[in-house]
């Protein structure tokens, strides 16, 4: 069985005894989604730790993005539950980079590569989502190319 989904698993155990109804229901939530994802498919699996991570990495984009919503409709409350719970699988994630150092490593890619304008993008964000391996969110990571290549 995957560590980091051991991990999980005693952290709410934990959690449930330590009556901490936050961090016991996102720990319920995220090892739901693993679970699902295990038996997604044509036959059930077990997943590895970089699988959990990137179910771990999802479900905390959804609660971003559930809080910005929510927060753009007004309902506060509801926005500090999710940002809330984000903090929670930020715990579990690994910590994200700087900008300094994100234009670093695509500055060194675009050089590596030799790419000249926006017609090499996807050679580029290739290479760069190779070397921050989930340390920079997709959109983030875009955006610095998109500048350094227009």
């Amino acid at each position: 069985m995957a560590d980091l989904k051991n991990r999980l698993r005693e952290d709410l155990t934990t959690a449930m005894k330590a009556r901490d109804e936050l961090r016991t229901a996102t720990l319920r939530m995220v090892l739901t989604a693993v679970t699902s994802e295990e038996v997604s498919g044509k036959e059930a699996r077990e997943l590895s730790d970089d699988e959990v991570m990137g179910v771990l990495r999802r479900e905390a984009k959804k609660r971003r993005e559930a809080a910005e919503a929510f927060a753009g409709a007004g309902r506060a409350e509801q926005a500090e539950r999710e940002e809330a719970e984000g903090g929670v699988l930020a715990d579990y994630l690994p910590a994200q980079l700087e900008d300094a150092d994100l234009a670093a490593i695509v500055a060194d890619v675009v050089t590596r590569t030799g790419a000249s304008g926006m017609k090499d993008m996807g050679r580029v964000m290739g290479a760069v989502q190779g070397a921050v391996a989930g340390r920079a969110e997709g959109g983030r990571v875009a955006a610095e190319v998109r500048r350094q290549l227009g």
